[in-house]
């Protein structure tokens, strides 16, 4: 008898134990933060994520087949229309999940190689998300000491090196910095650039205290469809999708974490922050009814006990990048909430700045002054181990129409 075996997710109770494997791994560990069960099933009902309308997914739980413990979990997932972005069909793993035993990882990795090849897949991408990017991606392979940010994966040393063994290589890295507010500087070129905006009266900065959240969710589409619309593979953000995720964010909104830049009342950028769940939901282990809910409200608006913000979303309209924009909404931030006693914040954290975006990795290193401290690695698992592996090329401008 095998000593390992595969078990399908199928019913309430194998989707629990396939939910609770990681909590013995990592036991212990202070820099894990538990995540929300909620969070993961969404991800896997067909009723909330829309990406079963073009795709299926699959999971599987391992077990110790002479004790019956779990002692691992993977998940398999494609999209039709995003497969067929790459040079060759390309599926997904993800949710990985395992004790330190390559034999065990390569079942929960063979049996997602040969259930996407069957789907016409011939390749695969992991750790990712059966979703957005911007949750659940990649594996954590620097940064093993800090608290991960709400929903952006922790995973332990020993995980790269079974992705690694088993043929997995690195498509792209994604990195995290982090600001410090007790610092509170900015390079001066930033400086410099910033001045020069402010000064001028055509530009003004102002956060969405008091903005109606539905004109500011319109004005976020808007630069946003303008600032990424010369960038290959990006698909403009549409009026619902900005409604929702300003509804979304609504309950966890601080006014104050949230700035637009105009230019003579026109929207040009914008940076969205939110407070850090991370920071909270760490004790709720796993559960969010409505005791965990109302604890969390209190801590985020009554005690204020977060004091760590994420940065998730930042853009400016091209005819006014380079011109100190975003060097100007980081010096308004910083002059007038930070140095003014009024945040409560102590460092800010900007994830998922890929390594194939080197433009903005150097404005976040030498403008805001802000230190990598994370690093999560995308990885590729081609199936004919013959053909060329090639890494994420370069985020790329599509030149405009003449």
């Amino acid at each position: 008898m095998a000593k390992y075996i595969l078990k399908e997710v199928k019913t309430a109770s194998d989707e629990k134990v396939w939910l609770h494997v990681d909590r013995p791994i990592y036991k212990g560990n202070p820099m894990w933060v538990c995540p929300l069960d909620n969070d993961i099933s969404r991800v896997f009902n067909p009723q909330v994520n829309k990406k079963f309308n073009n795709g299926e997914a699959i999971r599987w739980t391992a077990f110790d087949s002479a004790t019956g413990e779990a002692v691992g979990r993977i998940a398999a997932f494609y999209e039709n229309n995003a497969s067929e972005d790459y040079e060759q069909p390309t599926g997904g793993c993800g949710f990985f999940e395992s004790i330190d035993n390559q034999e065990v990882a390569n079942l929960l990795f063979d049996a997602c190689r040969d259930w996407l090849a069957s789907k016409g897949m011939e390749a695969m991408d992991g750790p990712i998300n059966f979703g957005s990017r911007d949750a659940w991606w990649g594996l954590l392979v620097d940064g093993y000491q800090y608290q991960p940010l709400y929903t952006n994966p922790y995973h332990l040393p020993y995980y790269k090196e079974l992705f690694e063994n088993y043929g997995f290589q690195n498509y792209f890295n994604q990195n995290t910095y982090v600001w410090r507010a007790e610092s509170g500087v900015l390079s001066e070129i930033a400086l410099e650039k910033a001045r020069r905006v402010l000064s001028n009266p055509e530009y003004q900065i102002r956060d969405v205290s008091n903005t109606d959240l539905s004109q500011a969710a319109e004005n976020l589409r808007t630069i946003y469809n303008k600032a990424w619309a010369l960038f290959t593979g990006v698909k403009p953000m549409s009026e619902a999708e900005a409604q929702k995720l300003m509804q979304t964010l609504k309950p966890i909104i601080d006014p104050n974490l949230i700035y637009f830049a105009y230019h003579n009342n026109e929207p040009i950028g914008f940076f969205v922050m939110v407070p850090d769940l991370n920071r909270i939901i760490g004790k709720f282990n796993g559960r969010f009814g409505i005791i965990e809910k109302l604890r969390l409200m209190w801590e985020l608006k009554v005690s204020k006990s977060c004091d760590r913000v994420f940065g998730i979303i930042f853009g400016i309209t091209p005819e006014f990048q380079g011109k100190g924009i975003e060097s100007a909404i980081m010096t308004y931030i910083l002059e007038n909430y930070i140095q003014t006693g009024r945040s409560h914040y102590k460092s800010f954290e900007f994830a998922w700045i890929g390594d194939f975006n080197p433009v903005m990795n150097k404005m976040i290193e030498r403008y805001v002054c802000a230190t990598r401290h994370k690093m999560h690695t995308t990885y590729r698992y081609l199936f004919d181990r013959t053909k060329e592996f090639t890494r994420c090329p370069r985020i790329g401008f599509k030149r405009p129409a003449k």
